[in-house]
């Protein structure tokens, strides 16, 4: 038995999908978290398949998620579609369960939230809906898991009833649709009903299997309908299923008149004028809990003691009583374990952010960032629907690109993947911990400043972006559900920092090690394979060739060179590479070892140039891999390349000759190619924008 899972985005379908199967999977307040189909099966019985179709407002199949959902249920028809609603917003909801009954596939009504309806006094007969749709009604809490063994029973009930729908439309519409239904003669057609309506509202998926002779008897019943009622086939339809949607709700649906207290929260934090102080001030305070303070204490401690003492101390002493020659205890102590544990020592600092934007995301603050930011996303041509990609790139840019799929438009799913990984993900968050530890302890604004310097370099490349004739385009409209505020579910927040720390340390133990490895052997061998000084190695060499690069950002010497270059593999290599190049593990703020060698080596200006470049450059190979799948030709796929690194190269060089002059009053050569290279910039955001001149424009 099949049960396809389907509803709005925010009506808790996902979350009723990992109660029911135990399967882990993200839960966000977004639209288009599950992108493809998601499946698994019943944790209490395995005989029960259970498919996650993605959130869609309705079945017209206009979006990626829209056609994902429609193609499934026509072509696989499961056993039973369970229609997950939010029953703090049935009107909305409904309009995509009177699409449902137009398949005539059996059904159950599952109305989620009921703790939130319990709060803002809305009470749901449920008998009384049930009589007017046709299908059975139960109320369920994905978050408190009620109901939902009674609503798996309903849809085992439902699969040996026949399918039968009790709405029906106005007499004139109804006539259309018969006379529309008796024209699809072919052998096998399911849902011939819904094919009708569809075909009356001129959906090209559906034209196709109609004759032109037909299509011309479709055409001239919609034309009627359309003069009859003295509007568009479309709108008619919607106000039709809405008509019927309002009788509904009166009937059966009773809730008092006061405002939710989502809404009074809401004149707050959305507010013309404080939401944007306020989402400063919310990013600057999971920065610094995570990076200046709780975050801090933690990692000092894995860092001094496990992994500054007991580790290296048990592995010596391991080591001396199994008489391993020097070579390899240098390789153990100073390329593994400064390898990929000055990785892992940044672990408890990233899992308290992770902790941080899980939280946000979950009580439903994250949705009204990208409300907010739909304000600034407008400018670029885009839509707050873009900032969703961007946001969840603060944890992986892998599944930040994948997510652009959500986005219609194609100019602004490709402007968004070249921009969203502007973002730093959590790779590059232990790159800003290692910097603004070892130069900026006891400075709590420049972790947060980080990532706005990231958001406002996705604002000037995005308004720069949308100058060129490539991606000019009017202003988009994005509508978006804001959920109901309500305390984080523990589990589920959780679930999901415990799943980004493990894959953090998975890559570690792969990634992170072999490159430790290698790094090790070429910090110690020439060309000639002999042991040698690091200054002789072949990393050395490399650099040295390399380094003139990085010069007029501040970081020119071979070592940091060599940290840049190893930082297409994995981010994390950056320190690492750091960590083997110096001899050292990373310590804590208090200790010896890196970060006093890193203040000896580079100013406070230089380090803060280096961080920069490295958090806006191009990502690793895996989000490289995504932009070619996404972007499909090679030549995007280098052109998304040349862009990053030329836009987090100018950045940073902005900010290293600006800074001479103004901390050290320096003034040179690379202080006038800076003051060039902003007037470029500025020309480029005030341009009047380049249009293609398309055959009907001439």
């Amino acid at each position: 038995m099949r049960i396809a899972l389907l509803g709005n985005p925010n009506s808790g379908k996902t979350s009723i999908f990992n109660a029911l199967t135990g399967s882990h999977q993200t839960v966000g307040n977004w639209p288009g978290v599950t992108v493809e189909q998601k499946r698994g099966y019943l944790k209490n019985n395995h005989h029960v398949e259970v498919i996650d179709l993605p959130g869609i407002y309705s079945l017209s199949p206009y979006s990626p998620e829209e056609k994902v959902a429609r193609d499934y249920l026509m072509q696989h028809q499961p056993d039973c579609i369970v229609n997950i609603v939010d029953g703090t917003n049935l009107e909305r909801n409904l309009f995509l369960t009177l699409q449902l009954l137009e398949l005539k596939m059996p059904t159950v009504l599952a109305v989620n939230m009921v703790d939130l309806m319990e709060k803002r006094g809305i009470s749901l007969d449920t008998e009384r809906l049930s009589y007017q749709l046709g299908i059975p009604v139960i109320l369920v809490s994905a978050t408190k898991q009620r109901g939902l063994e009674a609503m798996v029973d309903l849809c085992c009930h439902q699969v040996k009833k026949p399918m039968i729908s009790n709405v029906v439309y106005d007499d004139q519409i109804e006539s259309a649709i018969n006379e529309i239904e008796k024209l699809f003669t072919k052998d096998g057609l399911h849902s011939k009903r819904f094919l009708a309506i569809n075909a009356l509202e001129d959906a090209v998926e559906d034209q196709i299997i109609l004759e032109d002779d037909i299509k011309k008897e479709v055409e001239d019943i919609r034309i009627t309908i359309e003069m009859l009622y003295h509007d568009d086939i479309e709108a008619i339809m919607v106000n039709q299923r809405y008509k019927r949607i309002d009788q509904y709700i009166k009937f059966a649906v009773h809730h008092n008149e006061e405002h939710p207290f989502s809404y009074k929260i809401d004149r707050i934090v959305t507010n013309k004028w404080l939401a944007f102080p306020i989402f400063i001030f919310v990013m600057w305070a999971v920065y610094y809990l995570s990076i200046q303070t709780v975050g801090s204490m933690a990692t000092d401690y894995v860092n001094d003691v496990i992994l500054g003492e007991w580790i290296p101390n048990a592995l010596t002493t391991l080591m001396n009583k199994m008489d391993v020659i020097a070579w390899v205890q240098d390789l153990v102590l100073n390329g593994i374990v400064a390898g990929a544990g000055a990785v892992l020592g940044f672990l408890p600092q990233i899992a308290v952010l992770f902790l941080c934007l899980n939280v946000l995301e979950d009580c439903g603050y994250m949705s009204r960032i990208a409300f907010v930011m739909d304000r600034v996303f407008r400018r670029l041509g885009l839509s707050g629907k873009s900032f969703i990609p961007i946001l969840i790139s603060t944890g992986c840019g892998v599944p930040g690109i994948m997510a652009t799929r959500t986005i219609e438009n194609e100019d602004d799913r490709r402007m968004t993947i070249m921009l969203s990984t502007f973002m730093p993900c959590s790779a590059k968050t232990a790159i800003i911990a290692l910097i603004a530890g070892a130069f900026f302890p006891n400075i709590s604004w420049v972790a947060p400043s980080v990532y706005f310097i990231s958001l406002l370099t996705i604002i000037l490349s995005g308004l720069m972006l949308n100058k060129t004739k490539y991606f000019h385009r009017d202003d988009s409209v994005f509508l978006m559900e804001l959920p109901e505020y309500h305390w984080p579910y523990a589990k589920n927040i959780f679930r999901q920092t415990w799943n980004k720390c493990k894959s953090y340390v998975k890559k570690a133990a792969t990634i992170i090690f072999m490159s430790s490895v290698i790094l090790w052997f070429m910090s110690h061998l020439n060309w000639r394979l002999q042991f040698v000084s690091e200054s002789h190695s072949m990393l050395a060499s490399i650099g040295r060739m390399l380094s003139f690069v990085f010069i007029p950002l501040g970081f020119g010497d071979w070592k940091a060179t060599v940290a840049v270059m190893s930082a297409f593999s994995a981010k994390e290599n950056i320190i690492n590479t750091l960590g083997i190049l110096y001899n050292t593990s990373i310590s804590s703020a208090n200790g010896n070892e890196i970060w006093q060698t890193l203040r000896a080596n580079y100013t406070h200006l230089e380090a803060f140039s280096f961080m920069i470049f490295n958090v806006l450059c191009t990502p690793c190979f895996a989000a490289i891999g995504a932009l070619k799948r996404e972007l499909m030709h090679t030549k995007e796929v280098i052109a998304t390349i040349l862009f990053q690194c030329g836009m987090a190269y100018a950045v940073s060089f902005l900010i290293y000759q600006y800074g001479l002059v103004l901390c050290y009053h320096q003034f040179s050569i690379g202080t006038i190619f800076a003051i060039g290279l902003t007037i470029i910039m500025i020309y480029m955001l005030v341009r009047k924008p380049k249009t293609v001149i398309t055959e009907e424009m001439k």
